[in-house]
């Protein structure tokens, strides 16, 4: 299984352990608690009718019970039509009876219970006592569903002495309260619903940005591991995964240095033993008694040997230079600009070889004109050493396609490259024979050209032409 879909999946287990746990215990405090809320309005409405009946019963006069069931016969047929959240309500429900001071019901709503001692029910008995009096009820025994709420409160003498005469009880029908209950319980189960969708989404929101940023991770490795040039991937939202990234950097800058170190110093002592074997050679021979001539000739093979030694240090400590750089000071300018002053620097070089320059009006490019132009030098000073007198060289650029590049197409119709050489064209130190030029080259041309092309964000080709000869590209982004 893979890392990300395990997190993906405990994120989501948790969250939905944790929602589900609360829509549940939503769910079992939801009736209690409007059935708390309902009967908060009905001590209200209990004690409302309480003060409406205070005056006859202080005055030992028993309310005339034809006139009180007309009254509650008339409430009776009315129809709200009310919308109470959602919720139809049609028709009213509250009850009501009324006891004496010994608890004899005196009033009542439905007329059954006049006369009845009613002093031991607990609403009744414990108002009587001065107490909160309350209690639930089913109406129908054998129904669980018909349960009722009776909420009783004290009918006073008057304020002053708290002399209890009477109970008046509002009884309310819990199965009043259920569609408010279910109507709620049906929102909190599409929340419910809402919460794991969003709990789903977040989760594989998570997951994503982490098993992205393992990615990132992951291809900077595999291309740090294959030798290429790559910037540590950065998180500005995640510092330990930007740490980690910055510490991986580090690390493939020690070992990059610590490799590439190695394999310079291998190369360059290897490069090294051809000119000093020749330097020493030669002063071994100049040690013995020689003719003029001779001394002439051994030591001018001396200073050949030692411009090469000088040539591949130089070189060496420009690549080396350019390697480290981390930026570039770009500039906009024109090509032509860039052109011009090289081929008037090499025009010496060219004598006897034709030259035919194709620069596109008006080209302009963002670049570092030196580094660039080092490139650039580079590349034409290999077509000029590879072409022989009498052919021709092609100088063409041009932007592509899209228009987010510009081109530069050197192509020398001079000998191809050979098969065997392809793959090593770009090998530090590696250098092929030109029928053109005296002695060997450092081998650091194509390498310091190349760098210079990725440090512009750049790239750089080599190959055989269809047409006989090589093509050197260079593509630098406009």
């Amino acid at each position: 299984m893979r890392f990300s879909l395990r997190i993906f999946l405990g994120f989501f287990f948790l969250v939905s352990i944790a929602a589900a746990y609360g829509v549940w215990l939503i769910r079992e405090e939801l009736k209690p608690g409007v059935r708390q809320a309902s009967e908060d309005v009905v001590v209200d409405t209990s004690h409302l009718f309480a003060e409406f009946l205070s005056p006859q019963m202080s005055a030992d006069v028993i309310p005339n019970q034809a006139a009180f069931l007309s009254l509650f016969q008339a409430y009776k047929d009315r129809q709200p039509k009310a919308q109470v959240w959602s919720v139809p309500k049609n028709k009213v429900e509250l009850r009501m009876y009324v006891t004496n001071a010994k608890g004899i019901v005196v009033l009542d709503s439905t007329g059954q219970f006049i006369g009845q001692d009613f002093s031991q029910w607990r609403d009744v008995k414990l108002t009587l006592e001065g107490k909160y009096g309350v209690r639930t009820s089913l109406r129908d025994p054998k129904n669980s569903l018909s349960s009722e709420m009776y909420v009783a409160a004290p009918i006073y003498h008057n304020q002053h002495t708290k002399q209890i005469v009477g109970v008046v009880t509002v009884i309310k029908p819990n199965g009043g309260m259920e569609p408010y209950i279910q109507h709620a319980k049906n929102k909190l189960a599409w929340a419910g619903v809402y919460l794991i969708v969003a709990c789903l989404f977040l989760g594989a929101i998570f997951s994503w940005a982490l098993s992205h940023a393992i990615s990132k991770l992951t291809h900077y490795a595999e291309q740090v591991s294959r030798g290429k040039q790559q910037a540590a991937p950065k998180f500005w939202a995640n510092r330990e995964l930007n740490s980690l990234a910055q510490a991986l950097d580090k690390m493939r800058s020690e070992l990059d240095g610590q490799v590439y170190i190695e394999q310079t110093l291998h190369s360059f002592t290897h490069e090294l033993k051809s000119p000093l074997t020749g330097i020493r050679g030669a002063a071994e021979v100049l040690v013995e008694p020689l003719e003029p001539d001779q001394v002439r000739h051994f030591s001018n093979l001396i200073l050949a040997e030692v411009e090469r030694l000088q040539l591949i240090v130089d070189r060496l400590l420009e690549l080396a230079r350019l390697e480290n750089r981390q930026d570039l000071q770009l500039e906009k300018m024109a090509v032509v600009d860039l052109i011009s002053p090289l081929l008037q620097a090499l025009s010496l070089q060219m004598t006897g070889r034709h030259l035919v320059v194709d620069v596109a009006e008006n080209l302009l490019i963002r670049c570092e004109p030196f580094l660039l132009g080092q490139a650039l030098r580079n590349l034409l000073q290999n077509a000029i050493d590879f072409t022989p007198p009498g052919q021709k060289i092609v100088i063409q650029v041009k932007p592509d396609s899209s228009h987010k590049k510009v081109i530069f197409n050197i192509h020398n119709f001079g000998t191809a490259i050979p098969e065997y050489a392809k793959d090593r064209l770009f090998e530090r130190f590696y250098s092929l024979p030109s029928p053109h030029r005296k002695g060997k080259g450092s081998g650091l041309g194509l390498v310091l050209s190349q760098t210079i092309a990725q440090l512009h964000d750049g790239h750089l080709s080599i190959h055989n032409h269809v047409d006989g000869g090589v093509l050197a590209t260079l593509e630098i982004p406009l």
